[in-house]
């Protein structure tokens, strides 16, 4: 082991050790009186949204306060996991092959979902994939606890007011028994783990039997996934994105978001993975480098923007477009990501969006996460550094700033 992985070895069990305490402290309590009236709010809001009185009422009566909710929502965006982590714990050799062996299992299915709504099987494939591993596992928290939970506490009270409020009416839809209604901790369910605002309104029966059923049925699951991405404007003549080469003398500073044509990128000498000239296709494409400029480079198209539509990561988006890639036949990536960049806690991501703003970079409001201002404040910092301006916070550029990885 060299002294360069102990170190960020060293440092990652540092950070995990402080990230953890501060979460425990941070963590708030609800009095079992004040979750009650918080409850018979909800219950009033539901039924005031068209819930049925005796539904409401039903639901309501079996809801209970879920510390370990609270705990979860507290820890998810406590790190900002590295590109590697996370890409290789979902798009692995299991998770391909098992990718490919649904794909030929469930193919009529898939490609009546194709024909209806112009998603191609291996995105439907794969999403699932990712989502719930392909059904094997739903989640086992009770959604209407969780949801009431989440609603109750004051971090997020509108949004998941409105997801529980579409809980029940799923409930009185009858699309689901309440008792059986379980997901993720935070409400999310189904072979696609729909949020319930999104499950009314794209969640469609897929089998006919008059129900929506995203549980049990896979042809509601399916359907349904096909109907959502459809909605969200998917382009079934393109691919979502693929992986490019980037010239030596590439400016990283263009991995801003900025959309040009296919013809402009190619100009400035990048290429196929393979070293190949770019399409010749009249469509537009922004860069993405989800490792900075150590790793793999993509140029995504429109459908790259309708995956995040699914979920608001850019390493997400990547992922499912790579593992639809890999169930359809393709090779795994020609630029692996690089596995020893550095993780930093919520905290400290804090301390690097002040130091930016005290020295004039605008990241806005301090939050912990690497969103797209701060993104954009450091590639302006490491530009006027002379630092490779890739938006990443490299070790360089947190040495600059005087951000340690070690305390």
């Amino acid at each position: 082991m060299t002294r360069s992985i102990i170190r960020h070895t060293l440092a990652a069990v540092s950070l995990t050790a402080l990230a953890l305490n501060a979460q425990a402290q941070s963590i708030p309590t609800m009095t079992a009186a004040e979750f009650n009236e918080c409850k018979q709010t909800l219950q009033t809001k539901a039924i005031d949204a068209g819930v049925s009185e005796s539904t409401a009422r039903a639901v309501m009566a079996d809801v209970n306060y879920l510390e370990r909710v609270i705990e979860l929502d507290r820890r998810q965006p406590e790190f900002t996991t590295t590109f590697a982590d996370y890409f290789n714990r979902r798009v692995n050799e299991a998770r391909i092959s098992k990718g490919r062996e649904m794909l030929e299992t469930h193919r009529e299915l898939l490609d009546q979902v194709t024909r209806e709504t112009g998603v191609p099987a291996p995105y439907l494939v794969s999403f699932w994939g990712l989502e719930t591993n392909y059904g094997s596992y739903f989640g086992k928290m009770p959604v209407p606890s969780s949801l009431a939970t989440l609603a109750c506490d004051p971090r997020r009270t509108t949004f998941f007011t409105e997801q529980f409020v579409a809980a029940l009416k799923i409930i009185d839809e009858g699309a689901i028994p309440a008792e059986q209604m379980e997901g993720s901790w935070a409400g999310a369910m189904g072979h696609v783990q729909f949020m319930p605002t999104v499950f009314l309104q794209h969640a469609v029966d897929g089998d006919g039997d008059g129900r929506r059923d995203l549980w049990n049925s896979l042809p509601d699951a399916m359907m349904s996934a096909g109907r959502f991405l459809q909605s969200m404007g998917w382009d079934g003549d393109y691919r979502w994105g693929r992986e490019v080469l980037l010239p030596d003398s590439f400016d990283f500073s263009m991995t801003d978001g900025r959309r040009l044509p296919l013809s402009e990128w190619r100009s400035l000498g990048i290429t196929d993975a393979f070293g190949k000239s770019l399409a010749q296709e009249p469509i537009e494409a922004a860069l993405v480098v989800p490792s900075g400029h150590q790793g793999p480079a993509f140029l995504v198209y429109s459908n790259f923007r309708v995956i995040m539509g699914w979920n608001r990561s850019e390493f997400y988006a990547v992922s499912v477009g790579h593992l639809a890639d890999r169930i359809a036949g393709a090779g795994a990536l020609q630029s692996p990501p690089p596995e020893d960049q550095p993780t930093l806690s919520r905290d400290q991501v804090i301390q690097l969006q002040e130091t930016l703003n005290d020295k004039g970079y605008d990241t806005g409001k301090p939050d912990g996460i690497m969103g797209s201002n701060t993104r954009k404040a450091i590639r302006e910092f490491q530009k006027a550094e002379g630092l490779i301006a890739d938006g990443m916070p490299s070790e360089p550029l947190l040495q600059k700033l005087g951000v340690s990885l070690e305390s």
